[in-house]
C-alpha cells in the first residue's frame, strides 16, 4: 500500500493545496507545534505567503505519572487546566505551582532556541492556521487550540495531513475549522502515514523559522 506522504515537505505541500482561500491575505499567520509541525507549518506558509511562527506547548504532567496531564501551558503565557486530575487526584497548590514552574523554565528555553530573540507574533484578531505533522489524542492541539483563546486569536484554523477519526470529532467541536488531508478509517500512529518520518531536531526548527517570513507586528511585552 503506498504511503501517503514521503516526508513533512510532501505533507505540507498536500495540505497547503486545501488552505488556498487564506493565500495572500493580511490577516493570516502560520503556527507551527515544535518540532514535527514546524517543517509542514513552513512548508504551509511559504505556499499560502503568510508569516510563520512557531507556538509552544508543553504538557502539565502529575509529579507521580509525568503522562497523564493536569493541564498545559503554551506560549504568550497562556494556561489550560485539568480541573477533574486536580481535584480526584487531590494535587497541591505547591506541587501543581512547581511543575508550571519547571515546565515554564523548558518552554522559554525554546522558545528562546527557535526564535533567536525575535519576539512572538500578535495573534489577537488574526486568522491562525495551527498546524501540526500529525494529530492522535489532540491533547497537544486541544491545549494550543485554549491557548490562542486566551490570546484573542480571531478564528483558528487546525490544519493537519493526518489526524485519528475519534480526535477529529473531538477538536472540530473547540476550533472554528479543521483542514485535515487524510481521516484514516484504522488508525495506527502518525508515523506509519510518512515514508520519512525522522525526528525533527531543535537545529532544524530554528533554521526554518529564521527563514520565514515575519512581517506582521510582534506581540506586546
Amino acid at each position: 500500500m503506498r504511503v501517503p506522504f514521503r516526508d513533512r515537505t510532501d505533507a505540507g505541500e498536500q495540505l497547503a493545496g486545501m488552505l488556498r482561500e487564506y493565500a495572500d491575505r493580511s490577516d493570516v499567520l502560520v503556527l507551527g507545534l515544535p518540532r514535527g509541525g514546524v517543517p509542514v507549518a513552513a512548508v504551509v506558509a511559504r505556499e499560502l505567503h503568510a508569516p510563520l511562527d512557531v507556538f509552544v506547548v508543553r504538557k502539565l504532567g502529575v509529579p507521580e505519572y509525568p503522562e497523564l496531564a493536569m493541564g498545559a501551558i503554551a506560549s504568550g503565557g497562556a494556561t489550560a487546566l485539568n480541573a477533574d486530575v486536580i481535584r480526584s487526584l487531590g494535587i497541591s497548590e505547591r506541587a501543581f505551582e512547581e511543575v508550571v514552574r519547571r515546565e515554564q523554565e523548558e518552554l522559554k528555553r525554546r522558545e528562546r532556541t527557535y526564535r533567536d530573540g525575535l519576539p512572538p507574533l500578535a495573534v489577537a484578531g488574526k486568522t491562525v492556521i495551527l498546524v501540526d505533522d500529525g494529530i492522535a489524542t489532540g491533547s497537544t492541539m486541544t491545549a494550543a487550540i485554549s491557548g490562542l483563546r486566551q490570546l484573542g486569536a480571531g478564528k483558528i484554523v487546525v490544519a493537519t495531513p493526518v489526524i485519528a477519526p475519534s480526535t477529529e470529532r473531538n477538536i472540530a467541536l473547540v476550533t472554528d475549522k479543521l483542514v485535515a488531508v487524510l481521516v484514516p478509517d484504522e488508525f495506527y500512529g502518525v508515523g506509519g502515514f510518512y515514508s520519512d518520518f525522522s525526528q525533527t531536531t531543535d537545529a532544524e526548527v530554528r533554521e526554518l523559522f529564521a527563514e520565514g517570513d515575519h512581517r506582521t507586528s510582534p506581540a506586546a511585552s
